[in-house]
């Protein structure tokens, strides 16, 4: 049992080490300005739908109570 979790963890490491291709400096900050722009814009719209249907309910509200 132990055997096979040793194997499985050194196989995980070796991956990590020698297969996979991790990001450079430079790209990982254009990834992150481009996921803060991504967020920013998101959080602007669903802000926008939140102000529009809250008019909206108020006058629904106002002519049929």
């Amino acid at each position: 049992m132990f055997k096979k979790i040793t194997e499985s963890l050194k196989a995980t490491w070796d991956e990590l080490i020698n297969k996979v291709t991790w990001p450079t400096w430079e790209e990982l900050q254009s990834s992150a300005v481009i996921t803060l722009v991504a967020s920013l814009i998101i959080a602007v719209l669903v802000f926008i739908m939140d102000a529009v249907f809250e008019n909206l309910f108020k006058l629904f509200y106002q002519i049929f109570s």
